[in-house]
């Protein structure tokens, strides 16, 4: 089976956007989609079909301090508005395409990190309900910036702490030919964090989630070389920005914005060919 394993980035992920979409306009299917973090949050449009929507709402929220704001963290605790993103934007404001979402037969799945267990959860979602969202949002949970969400009786924070590539993963569960999107260039390897001090501070009755964060950039490192190998043995393609891209985990300048979200685009151009050969062989 063919899968799409889209890495997260906060709003690096308009790169992965754009890539999306220039597969949905080409007309690509996969059998299955594992999104972690803005990868999920993102990446569900492609089972719902609506090209366009990622960066039609980015545009016209970014600037909108329920949407993403200092202010939405004092107020409510979350750096991105949990009410705003997770019920407003997608049933009201933008409405998410939830009848295709469930129509559409590709299997979809996200990554959490259990907070009490410091291990990822992973969890399939076919329909996209208030459960559905939920999940999605203990998946795009940053540490410091937002709450902890609880779902089903566990308390969850962003997948990729535990598991940011989850390549292997999907591999196990029967999809061996995968398109692994990547939100840093080649070359990039993640550091320590340098806000661990503050982490063990704010996270202090989580010893398993604090061991986890403190060593994930060499999880991190080993999942890239682990996808690159995987790609070099022709198992896997590897679709990733040429260079940085012009936004960090947050940004509210609508141009750099859409030059992310461009790049991602021009790169799925790019690799049409290969992608299509890719999903034929």
């Amino acid at each position: 089976m063919t899968g799409l394993v889209l890495e997260g980035g906060a709003m690096r992920g308009l790169f992965t956007a754009g890539v999306l979409d220039v597969m949905m306009q080409a007309g690509l299917r996969f059998d299955g989609m594992i999104g972690v973090s803005a990868g999920a949050a993102f990446g569900c449009n492609y089972k719902s079909g609506q090209p366009g929507r990622v960066l039609r709402y980015n545009l016209r929220f970014c600037r909108d301090p329920r949407y993403c704001s200092w202010r939405s963290w004092l107020r409510t605790g979350d750096f991105f508005g949990a009410d705003f993103c997770y019920r407003e934007l997608p049933e009201h404001l933008d409405p998410f395409d939830s009848a295709a979402f469930a129509a559409d037969p590709m299997a979809f799945y996200l990554v959490c990190t259990d907070v009490d267990t410091g291990q990822a959860c992973y969890r399939r979602c076919d329909r996209a309900d208030a459960g559905c969202y939920q999940w999605m949002r203990a998946s795009a949970s940053m540490p410091l910036i937002s709450r902890i969400v609880t779902v089903d009786g566990r308390r969850y924070l962003d997948g990729a702490i535990a598991d940011s590539i989850p390549l292997r993963f999907f591999e196990a569960n029967g999809f061996h030919r995968n398109v692994v999107i990547l939100t840093q260039p080649a070359g990039y390897r993640k550091k320590p964090p340098a806000a661990m001090p503050l982490l063990k501070i704010a996270l202090r009755r989580y010893p398993a989630l604090l061991r986890q964060l403190a060593c994930r950039h060499d999880h991190y490192n080993r999942a890239v070389a682990y996808a690159e190998a995987q790609a070099a043995a022709g198992r896997g393609l590897l679709i990733r920005p040429a260079g940085p891209l012009p936004v960090g985990r947050v940004s509210h300048d609508p141009v750099k914005l859409q030059q992310t979200y461009d790049a991602g685009a021009a790169e799925a151009r790019r690799l049409l060919p290969q992608l299509r050969d890719f999903l034929a062989t």
